[in-house]
């Protein structure tokens, strides 16, 4: 992969960027029940089914990393899982419609066969179907890549984000690839995915979050940027940026929101006090949108904000 490393802003410089520009924001924590007192978080942007709305939430013992992803509904203000709905052993749910069908996917942890409790790698898996009570599995990220995710494409093919890492991506990087539908979708697709052009500065990393298709049929990418401090403390920020799927050139990433525009609560562990996972994104129109995020891998909320993909729409 060839860099110009004059082109890639690092955290700090995209940080002094963002904070020097005004907004409106307006902030929202989700309330949930019947998940007894585990925390929910890193949840995904809410999409309507057979009439009700549906969010995904990463479901967890604060003390653990095992966890379930559950499909939520709403009422009066209070999240809570649907009735006789499956729920899956992953972390990090996502979602997007292709040809029709929704796909949903998460992380699946790996343990040690003689541990069952120390975790020794993960893989991104995929379903499929018409029906959130019917969905199948029908495809497996390789071993300990995240942040995989899926759009349907202006002229019906399917584009793939991916995240390498080491050799090909350091700390981690995001590839991008097409392909003609679900079928092709392997490890093949994942491993070979072209590594995208002055993203991140080699100390950082990042991946997808989630995708948009943008009038001009131009893709609008949801991610998060990343760093570590001196002392080790992780820094996770919202940010996007625009592909073209056809020369696989991209803007600049922006980020569109820190931990500090939410209200200050507990967080996993110390070093994920300034984390935020970008969840997915709501257009509202009129130059608005909701940004769903989990904030410092203990508690989820919305924040209304500027729509960042419109000025990519001009």
């Amino acid at each position: 992969m060839t860099r110009n490393p004059a082109k890639t802003a690092t955290c700090k410089q995209l940080l002094d960027t963002y904070h020097a520009g005004l907004r409106a924001t307006r902030v929202n924590k989700l309330t949930f029940a019947g998940v007894g007192y585990r925390d929910v978080y890193n949840i995904t942007a809410p999409f309507q089914y057979n009439g009700e709305e549906v969010l995904m939430g990463r479901v967890e013992e604060r003390d653990s990393e095992f966890s379930q992803v559950f499909f939520f509904t709403c009422k009066n203000e209070v999240w809570s899982p649907r009735v006789h709905t499956h729920t899956y052993n992953l972390q990090d749910p996502f979602w997007t419609r292709i040809r029709g069908e929704l796909i949903v996917g998460g992380v699946e942890v790996i343990t040690a066969a003689h541990d069952p409790q120390k975790i020794v790698s993960w893989v991104t898996q995929f379903y499929r179907g018409y029906h959130i009570d019917s969905l199948t599995h029908f495809s497996s990220g390789p071993g300990t890549m995240k942040d995989i995710r899926l759009i349907e494409l202006a002229d019906g093919r399917v584009g793939v984000f991916t995240r390498p890492q080491g050799e090909r991506g350091g700390r981690g990087q995001i590839g991008f690839t097409i392909i003609p539908s679900l079928e092709e979708l392997n490890e093949q697709t994942f491993i070979h995915a072209e590594v995208l052009h002055d993203q991140f500065v080699p100390e950082e990393w990042g991946g997808a979050n989630e995708a948009h298709l943008l009038r001009g049929g131009h893709v609008g990418v949801l991610g998060h940027i990343a760093c570590f401090d001196p002392s080790g403390d992780k820094h996770y920020y919202a940010m996007v940026f625009s592909l073209n799927p056809e020369t696989f050139e991209t803007t600049p990433i922006r980020i569109i929101a820190t931990r500090s525009d939410f209200p200050a609560g507990p967080g996993k562990r110390k070093e994920l006090k300034d984390v935020i996972f970008s969840g997915g994104l709501q257009r509202l129109g009129s130059g608005r949108a909701v940004l769903s995020v989990g904030v410092s891998d203990a508690e989820a909320y919305q924040i209304e904000i500027p729509d960042p993909f419109d000025e990519y729409e001009c």
